[in-house]
């Protein structure tokens, strides 16, 4: 029975991941997680896809995102209480991210990193970079699969971000539960359609640099679903929130 061997959050989007033991999902997904994004200084979203490094870069923060904590790749700690100035709507992959300007020390510390002007946004409402799907899951036998045809002896799963990583599951054992509800821990999902996949799934999970070719192996072996995307794991939406630890079973409900 596939049962969750990780977790993966980051409160700021495109930072470094955080592997929490459990986590309280919501139906708008773990509320921490992506709470924050970032931009430069004329409201354009800056991410993983245009500044590589930015992985290198862990953060936290609290369920009301009232605090926030950086820490960057010289040991260097940013942290303290989160103020809000002006509102913001910045386009973000043909959603909108609707929040606030964070005021405080962040922002410089982030533009002395990448060499550009840096903004911190918090998102108005937990989630609010996504629309619907809080929750993602991939299978360890989807990345042995992909592993096998990379011709690699394995790929570190952590590279697709993923909410939850699976153990003792077959390839794409995930993909049999769309359209299905599957209970997690005190959750139950509805497992809506497969997670279409980006060029930041090509970048190392620690450094952020390009390093494996993700999507010409996925469509080499699965081809382009709908004629254009690289469908690699699964979304779901929450129907009933609740608490799940490392090692709970996923039980198809339907």
């Amino acid at each position: 029975m596939p049962r969750v061997a990780r977790f993966s959050i980051a409160p700021v989007r495109s930072l470094g991941l955080q592997h929490p033991t459990e986590i309280e999902l919501t139906e708008l997904g773990v509320v921490e997680d992506r709470r924050f994004f970032l931009t430069n200084d004329a409201n354009r979203l800056v991410d993983q896809l245009i500044v590589f490094k930015l992985v290198q870069v862990a953060s936290r923060t609290d369920p009301e995102a009232t605090t926030l904590w950086m820490r960057f790749p010289d040991g260097t700690v940013v942290d303290g209480e989160v103020e809000l100035a002006e509102a913001v709507e910045t386009p973000i992959h043909g959603r909108t991210g609707v929040g606030h300007r964070v005021v405080g020390p962040w922002s410089e510390a982030l533009t002395d990193f990448v060499g550009m002007p840096m903004r911190v946004i918090r998102c108005d409402l937990p989630g609010g970079t996504r629309r619907g799907n809080p929750a993602s899951i991939l299978s360890d036998g989807s990345v042995r699969e992909i592993a096998a045809h990379a011709r690699l002896d394995s790929v570190d799963a952590r590279r697709f971000r993923m909410l939850m990583d699976l153990e003792d599951a077959a390839a794409h054992e995930e993909d049999t539960w769309i359209g299905r509800r599957i209970q997690v821990g005190d959750a139950v999902l509805r497992v809506t359609k497969p997670d279409a996949r980006c060029a930041m799934t090509t970048h190392d999970p620690d450094t952020g640099e390009p390093d494996l070719d993700t999507l010409r192996t996925i469509i080499s072996y699965r081809g382009l679903s709908k004629g254009k995307n690289a469908d690699f794991g699964v979304l779901a939406d929450v129907q009933q929130p609740g608490r799940v630890r490392l090692g709970d079973e996923v039980v198809p409900l339907d």
